[in-house]
């Protein structure tokens, strides 16, 4: 069981890495081949599959997306705390509002995460 205090501290420091555009900071909570979907990587890799795999990959994504949106800026809102698993609830880009399930395996490390946008 993944508690709401290590729930909070996961999101916290997520959120702190991404808006401040530290992208190896961000991936250091992922395990080497973890597995991201989302509908921007649809759009923007144009991946029909929605679906990208391991840290290479999703770093270059990554590094595409933080130079498209120079300004980009996480704003928390909500955390929520499963068994395995953590969601976060943000304001994101393009005026979005996002919901991202974090999956972790046995090391505490994300090896599934699931982005949801709300336009």
């Amino acid at each position: 069981m993944i508690s709401r205090t290590q729930a909070e501290e996961f999101a916290v420091e997520w959120i702190d890495a991404w808006n401040a555009h530290d992208l190896e900071r961000v991936l250091s909570h992922y395990t080497d081949e973890f597995e991201l979907s989302s509908p921007f990587i649809i759009s923007q890799e144009h991946e029909p599959s929605g679906v990208l795999k391991g840290k290479n990959k999703i770093r270059a994504y990554w590094q595409s997306a933080l130079a498209r949106f120079p300004d980009l800026r996480f704003e928390l809102i909500g955390i929520f705390s499963g068994a395995q698993s953590v969601a976060i609830y943000y304001k994101a880009v393009l005026g979005k509002t996002g919901m991202e399930v974090f999956i972790f395996d046995e090391n505490r490390k994300v090896c599934r995460s699931v982005a949801h946008y709300d336009k």
